[in-house]
């Protein structure tokens, strides 16, 4: 274990590797408004769905049931149309504004719940990637947020290639686990793309040797899902639920930047099952004692795959 500084880690990468980065763009996707009764309730859009549709988490869930509606202003609401569980419904658009110009005019960024203050106008842009180009997640791919445009001047300047990807972040990425045995706990699927010309730059760089560091939690999980049995990574356009736990064999990557996660998460799962479940906790105690910081706007690790086998009883340990 070594601590250094985010502008060390060009020097940590060699010529002959690459980063893989997810440049989905986070939508204004938090919408207050009021039932039909006049009280408040707040939804979450995820993902529009091929009949126009959208899934949505709501709040309050106990009173969001199909046939209800929430209204945004005289110009915009939603019914709730099927309740889907694991927090999701259906909902559909009525008014004159469709869901992107409802979006556009009465969303908000959905800046994590520990933020204790409602967004401003700089949030649009501080809670995005400095790549970030394609709308589609509900929170950031946070490992991403600690790249500057001259760090990564500074990469390309010693020759280290990255690549793009796109998975656009939903609530398989941040809901906790909640099941005592987490295979049972129910991953929300997301969204993503690997391009055949994006597989074919990793696969080639893994034929001559180099390795592939993926940016986020998010860009390892895509390339997971497109990786065939044999490691080469094939092109994806799909949906994923790949959750990872302790004994899962990585095929597509080797190195993982991320940020330090919470316990009862299906991320602090995924990290134990690259490093080992002992490595990850003498590492998150190494953090804790440097006053490193957590969540989406904290401190970063860089971890690399562990050559030996972790059991999945270790992550289900007291």
């Amino acid at each position: 274990m070594r601590h250094l500084h985010f502008r060390d880690l060009p020097g940590l990468i060699p010529s002959r590797d690459v980063l893989v980065i997810n440049t989905s763009r986070v939508i204004p996707a938090r919408l207050h408004g009021k039932r039909d009764t006049g009280s408040p309730a707040e939804l979450l859009l995820i993902r529009e769905q091929p009949d126009g549709s959208w899934l949505a988490m709501g709040h309050p869930g106990g009173k969001l049931k199909p046939g209800r509606r929430v209204t945004f202003g005289d110009d915009s609401a939603v019914e709730i149309l099927e309740v889907l569980g694991g927090g999701l419904r259906r909902v559909r658009f009525a008014g004159p504004l469709d869901a992107r110009a409802t979006l556009a005019k009465y969303g908000e960024v959905p800046l994590p719940p520990y933020i204790r203050r409602a967004p401003d106008q700089a949030d649009s842009e501080r809670y995005q990637t400095v790549y970030a180009a394609h709308d589609g997640s509900v929170a950031a791919p946070t490992a991403g947020l600690h790249f500057t445009q001259p760090l990564l001047d500074r990469i390309a300047a010693r020759g280290i290639e990255w690549l793009t990807v796109t998975l656009h972040v939903g609530p398989g990425t941040f809901l906790p686990v909640k099941t005592d045995d987490p295979r049972q706990h129910p991953m929300h699927g997301e969204w993503g793309v690997v391009s055949a010309e994006a597989a074919a730059r990793i696969n080639r760089v893994r034929a001559g040797g180099g390795r592939v560091v993926a940016i986020g939690t998010t860009s390892l999980r895509l390339l997971e899902s497109g990786a065939a049995e044999t490691g080469e990574v094939q092109p994806f356009a799909g949906e994923t639920r790949l959750f990872i736990l302790p004994g899962y064999r990585f095929r597509a990557i080797d190195l993982l930047l991320t940020n330090f996660h919470l316990p009862r998460s299906t991320l602090l799962m995924l990290v134990a099952a690259l490093a080992g479940l002992d490595r990850i906790k003498a590492a998150y105690a190494h953090a804790v004692a440097a006053r490193y910081r957590f969540f989406s706007y904290g401190d970063a690790c860089l971890i690399e795959r562990s050559v030996g086998p972790t059991a999945f009883r270790e992550v289900c340990a007291p």
